[in-house]
């Protein structure tokens, strides 16, 4: 009887002990949770720019343990869209899911670290961002306004846009109204275009009411399912203007420097993750979505080569001017120019042209 009671007593002791450590471990967990907060700039149904965000969060979660977590918004909840990275510097949200190039009214070298028109590939556009001193550039400029950048996606060529008719030469831009990002825009405006920038969110808006005639956004597989078709039914090649598009996670620079180096790695390791994902998943998707299109009676064009040759010494142009006027672009773009200079030998003997 004695032992029966001491062994009931040493079971009840040790369940307790394992109720109080397993309580214990939980509030633990709880209380040292740490959550950062993203403004995102794309919606979270859009193919690739936007469904990324939950695998994202999911990878970090999973590698963490449930000790730290990264919250996706969407656009306008914590920040209106096209201003998350302004929100980011001035402290009101931790971090934004968007590209360098909405950041651009600060200074028009934030451009590059998005886009460059008559740009280089995937591969040679993360060989100078990782290797050539952008990266180091980008983070020198974006540190001074208080924001981290963290490379996190990148898609391939987009298209170049939607038109209402046939493009023949430059005098069939002139007078339209075009939604266009970036240093694209710029030498659009060149070429007799008048350019907005607008997210997805409103551009279809734009488009029903008439504010816009023409627009670029992506690629075939973004570009379809938002419905650009009802609109226009000139869809044009190559996407002289972004062959390559980068994505950042960018994260308050005080929020980022308080965060232990595990966090912070894992944040690394999972955009690393998120970039290739995003490579494959763009290049495989694409035929699907245009197959779609011709069934929809989009008609695809490419560009007449004088027009190619017209959009490229418009963007030599931007170029200069801007080189000219900003310091920032003119240090960017010399070595963009110096990598790209190089690289030209190994593009040339390695490749098939």
């Amino acid at each position: 009887m004695t032992c029966l009671r001491e062994r009931s007593l040493f079971v009840s002791a040790t369940l307790m002990m394992v109720l109080l450590a397993t309580g214990t471990t939980q509030a633990e967990t709880q209380e040292t949770r740490t959550t950062i907060n993203i403004a995102s700039t794309f919606p979270r149904d859009i193919p690739i720019a936007g469904t990324v965000n939950t695998g994202l969060s999911k990878k970090i979660d999973r590698l963490s343990g449930g000790t730290f977590s990264v919250a996706f918004h969407e656009p306008n909840e914590l920040a209106p869209a096209k201003e998350v990275i302004s929100a980011v510097s001035e402290g009101k949200i931790d971090g934004a899911w968007s590209g360098a190039g909405w950041f651009s009214s600060k200074d028009s070298a934030f451009n590059f670290f998005s886009s460059v028109p008559f740009g280089p590939s995937i591969s040679e556009y993360l060989a100078w961002l990782y290797e050539g001193g952008g990266l180091d550039l980008s983070r020198q400029m974006f540190h001074k306004y208080n924001v981290h950048n963290v490379p996190c996606g990148m898609i391939s060529p987009e298209a170049a846009g939607w038109f209402p008719k046939e493009i023949r030469n430059v005098e069939d831009l002139s007078g339209l109204r075009m939604r266009i990002f970036g240093l694209g825009a710029m030498v659009m405006q060149k070429l007799g275009v008048e350019t907005v920038q607008l997210t997805s969110t409103d551009l279809m808006t734009a488009f029903e009411s008439g504010e816009v005639d023409a627009a670029e956004y992506s690629a075939p597989a973004i570009d379809q399912p938002l419905g650009f078709s009802k609109y226009a039914k000139f869809y044009y090649f190559p996407g002289w203007q972004q062959q390559a598009t980068l994505f950042m996670l960018f994260i308050n620079k005080t929020r980022w420097d308080a965060l232990p180096d595990q966090h912070k790695a894992m944040i690394e390791i999972t955009c690393g993750d998120v970039m290739r994902g995003m490579i494959a998943k763009s290049e495989a998707v694409q035929w699907r979505a245009m197959n779609q299109l011709r069934m929809d009676g989009v008609i695809f064009k490419r560009w007449e080569p004088e027009l190619l040759v017209a959009f490229e010494d418009a963007w030599l142009e931007v170029a200069a001017e801007q080189s000219a006027n900003t310091p920032n672009f003119k240090r960017v773009y010399d070595s963009y120019i110096e990598f790209r200079k190089n690289y030209a030998m190994w593009r040339r003997f390695s490749f098939l042209q």
